[in-house]
């Protein structure tokens, strides 16, 4: 269990990050979105707003003309369906455009992520004292300053542009209705373009900053790392008694085989190794048990006890303990092998 007081310190393990990614967990702007709405209906409508203001011009004499003049319930339907297909003409790019930025915004940001823990009800979200603290909290304040300084910016954006248009605004209030209506959606979309810039450089800053509030929140305390590591690869303690138990086991098994040995090879005293040969299973000698200060001396007391020759070969004990057991020995030391298991067959009287 971490301690109370322990600082988080340490950056978040990959599963910490997954844990949270799979709650729904993950550094995003609500910023982003929104700027590039903003931006790319500045767009849409500069190019496609002549078509949108042409449908738009078709829309009024419709009402003002057909409706006055119908002379029964299959007039106004006709005049329905007519509006109806203008005003999807013009309201479907929109719909479309708003609904392609928010996904696109929102992949770029965190990927494809699916997760129903956001949906889940916590009633903890529903304790009046915690809404509270919310709302004085550091990240209330820090929301209540990016508004503030958002409504600036698009005030101190719309006074430069409207006070550079006053003559042009009060000039075109004397032409038609449809240049005032052109005039006003070319002033909208410098407006919108503008703004929506303007959004985008502070969305940029706002996903810097949520990226690093993301990295601080999932920082760890030393004390969780290591629970985790525990959790992950296991208790050290536990894993140090395996391996102890492990060695023992195979160190029993390496002195079962030492009986069963042609020769054991010293230094004198330091090293052991014991090999043995097959001439009918084996294409040459192998090393069935080596080791150095105990584990050398309880070889030799078992080579001993079963009377296993101890031949004592300086350079070829260091030569042979880099051999690991159960392998054959490198083929530079059969020379030297092959001449002490002769000498040794010759006194027992066994063919080599």
């Amino acid at each position: 269990m971490p301690f109370f007081n322990e600082e988080r310190t340490e950056p978040a393990t990959p599963k910490r990050r997954e844990e949270a990614r799979r709650e729904g967990n993950v550094p995003k702007t609500r910023e982003l979105p929104s700027a590039l709405i903003i931006l790319c209906l500045g767009i849409l409508f500069y190019f496609y707003g002549k078509s949108f203001l042409d449908h738009l011009m078709k829309l009024f004499p419709l009402f003002w003309k057909d409706i006055s003049a119908q002379s029964g319930p299959d007039q106004i339907l006709h005049i329905y369906f007519i509006a109806t297909k203008l005003l999807m003409t013009i309201l479907t790019p929109i719909f479309i455009t708003i609904v392609f930025i928010s996904l696109f915004s929102h992949l770029i940001q965190t990927g494809f992520i699916f997760s129903i823990e956001v949906l889940t009800p916590r009633f903890s979200r529903l304790n009046p004292i915690n809404g509270i603290k919310r709302l004085f909290s550091l990240s209330a304040l820090i929301e209540l300053l990016k508004s503030s300084v958002k409504l600036f910016i698009i005030g101190y954006i719309a006074y430069r542009i409207l006070s550079a248009e006053v003559n042009r605004i009060i000039f075109c209030l004397s032409g038609s209705i449809y240049q005032i209506l052109l005039y006003t959606a070319k002033l909208s979309f410098k407006l919108i373009f503008n703004c929506g810039i303007a959004f985008l450089a502070l969305s940029l800053l706002d996903y810097i900053y949520q990226r690093y509030q993301y990295e601080q929140n999932l920082k760890m305390t030393k004390q969780e790392v290591k629970e985790e590591m525990k959790q992950r690869e296991g208790d050290p303690l536990i894993k140090s008694r395996i391996k102890s138990l492990q060695k023992k086991m195979a160190m029993s098994r390496m002195m079962q085989e030492v009986p069963k040995a042609d020769v054991v090879i010293t230094n004198p005293t330091r090293i052991a190794v014991a090999l043995r040969y097959d001439n009918k299973s084996m294409y040459a000698p192998k090393v069935v048990a080596k080791g150095y200060g105990f584990i050398a001396a309880k070889i030799k007391e078992i080579a001993q006890r079963y009377g296993i020759p101890i031949i004592e070969n300086k350079w070829l004990a260091r030569m042979l303990i880099s051999v690991e057991v159960g392998e054959y020995i490198p083929s530079k030391l059969y020379r030297a092998v092959a001449e002490i298991l002769a000498y040794i067959y010759q006194i027992k009287g066994r063919t080599y």
